[in-house]
């Protein structure tokens, strides 16, 4: 069994503020991108590693590679419009096994701790494909300008990534989105419309996904501390 990470790249980052797409934005010298690839990069389980990218970054990213040896990088192809466009890029672009495991993760997550992806992997394996959430620990309300309702909490997670299916389930499940001209912001939907049962794995709180100013602000100050 492979194991492809798969890490799409191809957003402009408007929330964010910035003139550069933040995932290329630079933390201590380095892109932000580079602290999420070398995660995959160090983790044993991962094979192969494809990026998926606006083609005026291609040169930058190659760069990236070889500052930072990140060997595993197999592949960078074009990103599209939508981030379910990129990841299709990625996956159809793969030489793989029906049973491979496809690990689809955020560039703009450069927390990630490496014994979350190696339980979600090991999960996966078992399962079939695996959700890392965390469960919501505020209290959660309904409404626009007053509260309608109140949400039981204790149902409820935060979804992030990675997400990781099998090949044959993930390429299928977006090839049946793709006819339909069905647009969703994250894998495991599809794999859900799909038909598939989709099995939660424990998250972690570090592991946030860097969106807005105030994120790259925090992000600065953490990287700050860990270099």
């Amino acid at each position: 069994m492979k194991i492809f990470a798969i890490i799409p790249a191809g957003g402009r980052g408007s929330r964010s503020g910035q003139n550069t797409p933040k995932q290329y934005v630079k933390f201590n010298n380095k892109e932000l991108i580079a602290y999420t690839l070398e995660i995959f990069q160090r983790n044993k389980l991962i094979n192969n590693i494809i990026v998926a990218a606006d083609t005026r970054y291609f040169s930058l990213l190659e760069r990236i590679k070889k500052r930072y040896g990140l060997n595993k990088i197999s592949k960078i192809v074009e990103g599209g419009k939508e981030r379910q466009h990129s990841v299709f890029n990625a996956v159809a672009s793969l030489y793989a096994s029906k049973n491979d495991l496809v690990v689809v993760h955020d560039a703009a997550r450069p927390l990630l701790p490496d014994q979350v992806l190696s339980k979600a992997i090991r999960h996966a394996k078992g399962k079939g494909n695996a959700l890392v959430c965390i469960k919501a620990k505020d209290t959660l309300v309904r409404g626009e300008d007053y509260v309608k309702t109140y949400i039981d909490r204790d149902k409820v997670y935060q979804v992030q990534t990675p997400q990781i299916f099998r090949y044959g389930d993930l390429i299928e499940a977006m090839q049946f989105a793709n006819k339909r001209k069905f647009i969703s912001t994250d894998e495991s939907f599809l794999v859900k419309k799909y038909g598939k049962k989709v099995h939660i794995v424990e998250g972690s709180p570090i592991n946030f996904k860097i969106t807005s100013k105030a994120d790259i602000e925090l992000f600065r100050m953490i990287a700050g501390k860990t270099t």
